[in-house]
């Protein structure tokens, strides 16, 4: 899951607006557009279809052997979120992050649903079929393929009435630094970010650019929950900057590897 530069050519569907409006200080949020042409998102096949239906029972299999203690700051989550908002998480935490969701979001609110940017890849595709097994709307996007025109599709499903999963440092880093596209997105649907981190006692670290954590069986997963914060409409270029960096200081100010 993932959020890339805002900036496309390509007009996305957006559920809730008149037709040829925009809202306050789109095109700011969103920058000027290029020209490029439309990129397909590589589809999963039926190799990747069943690894995902594999992967999707282990993680099962290991959220249950997890042992998970809360500490929300905010209280957004003391009890059934009464908004939608955007779920922001580092990628190096992205392991367990479908199961915090369905466990402190879908479970006592039914009525809330996830939309998140996963690569327009080959490997994506199994990605993304992970995520609908979860009940997640994938949108197929990344920086390097169709990140312009996804991010205006994660939008819509924003204005939808959707929560959106969003890595702020993603998909390539710097590690721990929050991009733009999550204020952008913000702004424009309106949505409060909800920043959540977690400690793991005992985990594999993978050798990449975010030292990606893998949880293993019986681990104790400490999950915390920065207070929301709220994008205006009518946020100028410095002042979503102001914001950018606010939001990273609270995400830092919560993770403990």
């Amino acid at each position: 899951m993932e959020t890339d530069s805002p900036e496309s050519r390509v007009q996305s569907p957006e559920p809730g607006l008149p037709r040829g409006s925009n809202p306050p200080n789109r095109q700011s949020a969103l920058g000027n557009p290029k020209s490029g042409g439309v990129v397909v998102p590589h589809k999963a096949k039926w190799h990747q279809r069943l690894a995902a239906v594999l992967i999707y029972a282990f993680i099962q299999c290991l959220g249950a052997t997890i042992r998970f203690k809360l500490n929300d700051q905010s209280g957004f989550f003391a009890g059934a979120p009464k908004e939608k908002f955007i779920f922001a998480i580092w990628h190096n935490r992205l392991s367990l992050c479908l199961l915090l969701y369905r466990r402190y979001v879908a479970r006592p609110a039914p009525e809330h649903r996830m939309a998140a940017m996963v690569s327009a890849s080959k490997d994506g595709g199994l990605l993304a079929r992970i995520l609908e097994l979860f009940g997640v709307e994938p949108v197929r996007g990344s920086s390097s393929r169709r990140g312009p025109q996804a991010l205006r599709e994660l939008i819509a499903w924003g204005e939808r009435g959707y929560d959106l999963a969003i890595t702020p440092d993603g998909p390539r880093g710097p590690r721990y630094h929050v991009q733009e596209g999550v204020i952008s997105t913000a702004q424009i649907t309106g949505l409060i970010i909800v920043p959540v981190a977690y400690h793991l006692n005992w985990k594999y670290q993978i050798k990449s650019w975010d030292r990606f954590q893998v949880p293993l069986p019986f681990a104790v997963c400490e999950i915390t929950v920065g207070r929301p914060l709220r994008v205006p409409r009518e946020a100028t270029s410095p002042e979503r900057e102001a914001l950018r960096q606010q939001l990273e200081n609270a995400l830092r100010s919560i993770t403990r590897d």
